[in-house]
């Protein structure tokens, strides 16, 4: 269990079965692994008051769904046997708070392109997983830069769809950045307006309103995003969630923070060694950041609707 040694984690469910983590394997010609034919998600279950809880699980279902569509890949797993599976999971593990990774891809048969004669195959892992950009990253926010890789187009590959292959351009832009002594990178798209982070959504503040890249600018539609988009609005924020950033305005912003269900609410510090705002996490970053986590940890009794308790 490369990776995983110092943690408590033993099984992953496996098309169906319970299995041994080390017995989880695939056969090296299988076809998701040469060609990236592979959709998933990434969800996290916290510790509340209420107990372990799945933050959103029917909208990383929905779209675990539609993810496959664009691929004509069938996932003979219904929803409820993809809860039941990932509820036992964590029982099994005896987890209050971890991160779940659903996954579906093309597997062993034929090595044509095409995956017709592929079955699909179907993997859940649980596994604790704490603060994805840094352990003081939400406090104080990361540094990062703009990445010379471009975020592909939507007219090339479906940006909406969360696919396995598509993250070889997370990969290049996040290690060029980290090579360059950066935590984490932004992307731009193929017109050269801001699109998103490796794994993030991307928010900017200017004059107490609040901006993000549209669908239209190849981006994943973020299930934290449409968290944070209605918090926002709910707190009386005017927020812009169809607009086109320039990468000027990175610079110039009030506030720049990240979103994503790993990320969580992370604020950006500094894009190119330029300070944003006063250097530190902004105050409606704060907000924000402070109202998802009180929502997350269910210290608050509203959004129930957003839970799947274990």
């Amino acid at each position: 269990m490369s990776g995983f040694d110092d943690m408590d984690v033993d099984t992953i469910w496996m098309d169906g079965e319970f299995v041994d983590w080390d017995d989880a394997q695939i056969h090296v010609l299988t076809h998701g692994l040469h060609y990236g034919s592979g959709v998933f998600e990434g969800v996290r279950c916290y510790d509340t008051e209420q107990g372990p809880a799945i933050f959103r699980w029917d909208e990383h279902l929905d779209r675990f769904y539609d993810s496959a569509k664009p691929y004509d890949m069938d996932i003979e797993f219904s929803r409820e046997e993809l809860t039941d599976a990932t509820h036992e999971l964590i029982e099994r593990q005896n987890l209050q708070s971890c991160y779940i990774r659903p996954i579906a891809f093309y597997g062993y048969n034929t090595l044509g392109v095409s995956p017709q004669d592929c079955p699909t195959r179907v993997a859940i892992a649980c596994w604790p997983w704490g603060t994805y950009l840094g352990e003081d990253a939400l406090e104080n926010g990361v540094d990062v830069m703009v990445s010379s890789w471009r975020k592909h187009a939507s007219s090339q590959i479906p940006t909406n769809a969360k696919t396995t292959g598509l993250y070889v351009n997370s990969m290049l832009a996040g290690e060029e950045a980290r090579r360059n002594g950066y935590v984490e990178a932004i992307v731009l798209n193929k017109e050269g307006n801001v699109a998103e982070g490796p794994g993030e959504n991307l928010f900017l503040v200017r004059d107490d309103a609040i901006y993000t890249p549209g669908l239209a600018e190849s981006i994943l539609d973020g299930i934290t995003r449409q968290t944070v988009i209605e918090l926002a609005e709910e707190a009386g924020y005017e927020v812009h969630e169809e607009s086109a950033i320039s990468r000027g305005e990175l610079y110039t912003a009030d506030e720049l923070f990240f979103t994503g269900s790993a990320a969580e609410v992370t604020p950006i510090k500094t894009v190119d060694d330029v300070t944003i705002g006063a250097g530190e996490r902004g105050p409606i970053t704060e907000e924000l950041q402070s109202r998802f986590f009180e929502v997350v940890e269910r210290r608050t009794d509203d959004h129930d609707e957003w839970f799947t308790y274990i």
